[in-house]
């Protein structure tokens, strides 16, 4: 998985993939390639000096950054990577010189295709082509030049990989199994090891091992390593990544090599994208590339904007639950139009980026798995989520404000604005900017619906259930004197309790019994306290409470009436 080592260079790196046309990345290439053959790992280059030599226009940011010799050689081969990728597919045949796929550039310079993808990440430029009616990766003899004749030692020294004598191969296996059979590390460590001795790379000494092993399984010095992870393995290796675990520690923990698990991180990571269902609103303009960077602009106003969040007041009498919705300014009808536009613009090149990934089936494209593509997915549906979230709290008031009309028809007013609440989040994601409408019209119509359904079922449910309290967990008082028929009652309204709670999902059943107080007898927990034991916000708590409450009172009406 890619890291920058400079911020400053990946930001910018992701603006030019994102907004810059095919052609002037292509030009971008060919001048990182040209600038990373003169920077000196020893020297220190200034941030405007590279992004002149790259870009052909000197920026006003990061005007005191100096960007070490090594961090630079590092980011331009990711940045030249990065372009390369995100560069639209050629047809061979409109190419105006010959073309070497990765199979015949590897041959042709004697290495291996995986020494061929790290020098990728070094300098070494190929496009995607359509060869046959698929997608590949293709190499110009104009862009690869430059990189051969900038590296001649490295390639010199990689072409030795094929040029091992039998006597060697015999030597890297007999050390390879001594260190197995004293349980000394894992293959990728003992491989390191071995080519320290013998003056080989590690990648030579980890294919003679692992060709030896798949040639003659039965007498294979890691069998550990051969065969595929199962899905439990691989969701244990996603995890403990997430959680902070090093690819390192990963691959000694399981036996595999840091490309294997890099394999797995990118395969669970594109899951979990494609098990999530992206909904947007198209627009036609989404098609046209011309206008994307129209599209991806700041919005209109946008320093009055903030400049009006920042001098905005909060009513004195305002309630401190209602506080967050006043900290966000109002939005005029070209403001809203265009986060509107955007964050489903975003949502629909992540779906597309996607449908790219998947076979006809619906199931993971493996050929065409890219790190570079999952990032930029997971950097698109970020972005969109941010402009949602941005819609939302502008808009936060005018739920309050209808709840408040409402309010003398329930006695419950922030529930009641916690269902307003869900009703606008639904309302941002179905709400059509192309029909010119205002967004507040579209909104309040929906939020309005919404409570002439669920005010009459208020109405309705303390109509049939007089006492007051929440029926469905406040047990009468038990009048009788014998303990025994006092320990019986009791066990019994818990008994009922329960049965009712397992309708319930997990979660929503353990914030009822939180809420109520139900584990240790105790008053119940805020909102806030759940929110932070189970991880989500307030509000959420709020939310899911809402929903289980009305499950549970349409479970006791449903059983009432079939009494």
């Amino acid at each position: 998985m890619k890291t920058y080592k400079q911020q400053a260079l990946k930001e910018l790196a992701d603006q030019q993939v994102r907004f810059a046309p095919p052609p002037r990345r292509l030009e971008q290439l060919r001048r990182a390639e040209h600038l990373l053959t003169e920077i000196d790992p020893k020297k220190s280059y200034p941030y405007q000096f590279i992004c002149y030599r790259v870009n052909d226009y000197r920026s006003e940011l990061h005007q005191a950054l100096l960007i070490p010799g090594e961090d630079a050689i590092h980011d331009l081969g990711l940045w030249i990577n990065d372009l390369a990728v995100s560069l639209p597919a050629i047809p061979v045949d409109d190419v105006a010189e010959p073309v070497m796929t990765i199979e015949e550039i590897s041959k042709k310079l004697n290495v291996t295709t995986k020494t061929i993808h790290r020098w990728r990440k070094r300098g070494l430029i190929g496009i995607p082509i359509v060869c046959n009616g698929h997608r590949q990766l293709g190499f110009l003899p104009s862009l690869v030049d430059p990189f051969l004749a900038a590296n001649k030692d490295r390639i010199a020294k990689s072409g030795k990989f094929t040029l091992l004598t039998q006597d060697e191969k015999d030597e890297i296996l007999r050390r390879a199994r001594r260190f197995a059979r004293l349980g000394l590390g894992s293959l990728t460590e003992i491989s390191r090891r071995i080519a320290r001795r013998l003056g080989r790379s590690p990648e030579t000494v980890r294919y003679t091992i692992k060709n030896f092993d798949q040639e003659h399984p039965d007498q294979a010095l890691y069998p550990d390593v051969t065969g595929s992870l199962d899905s439990t393995a691989k969701q244990v290796i996603y995890n403990s990544y997430q959680r902070g675990m090093d690819v390192d520690t990963l691959a000694k923990n399981f036996q595999r090599n840091r490309s294997s698990m890099y394999r797995v991180l990118s395969e669970i990571r594109a899951q979990r994208l494609l098990d999530q269902p992206i909904e947007y609103i198209y627009h036609e303009s989404f098609d046209d590339a011309a206008k994307a960077e129209e599209i991806m602009a700041p919005m209109p106003n946008a320093t009055a904007f903030e400049e009006s969040r920042r001098n905005l007041r909060i009513p004195k009498d305002a309630p401190p639950e209602l506080i967050s919705n006043y900290q966000m300014p109002l939005l005029t009808k070209e403001q809203e139009q265009h986060l509107f536009r955007k964050m489903n613009f975003l949502k629909y090149r992540s779906f597309k980026m996607l449908e790219e990934m998947k076979t006809p089936s619906g199931l993971i494209n493996y050929a065409r798995l890219r790190v570079e593509t999952l990032d930029q997915i997971e950097a698109s549906m970020k972005e969109a989520n941010q402009v949602k979230e941005l819609l939302i709290r502008c808009n936060m008031r005018l739920v309050t404000s209808i709840a408040k009309r409402h309010s003398g028809q329930t006695e419950n007013f922030f529930e009641l604005l916690s269902d307003g609440n869900i009703s606008l989040m639904r309302a941002v994601e179905k709400f059509d900017y192309s029909r010119g409408n205002k967004f507040s019209t579209y909104a309040s119509w929906a939020i309005m619906k919404n409570f002439a359904r669920s005010i009459p079922d208020e109405k309705n449910r303390r109509e049939r259930f007089v006492t007051g309290n929440e029926e469905v967990f406040d047990v009468a008082e038990d009048k009788r004197t014998q303990e025994q028929e006092c320990v019986a009652a009791a066990v019994q309204a818990s008994d009922k309790v329960n049965r009712l709670l397992e309708h319930l999902e997990p979660r929503e059943r353990d914030i009822i019994r939180m809420r109520a107080g139900l584990d240790n007898g105790d008053e119940g927990m805020t909102l806030e306290k759940i929110g932070e034991k189970l991880g989500i916000t307030k509000e959420r708590v709020r939310q899911l409470n809402v929903r289980a409450m009305k499950k549970l009172r349409t479970i006791v009406e449903t059983q009432k009436e079939e009494a």
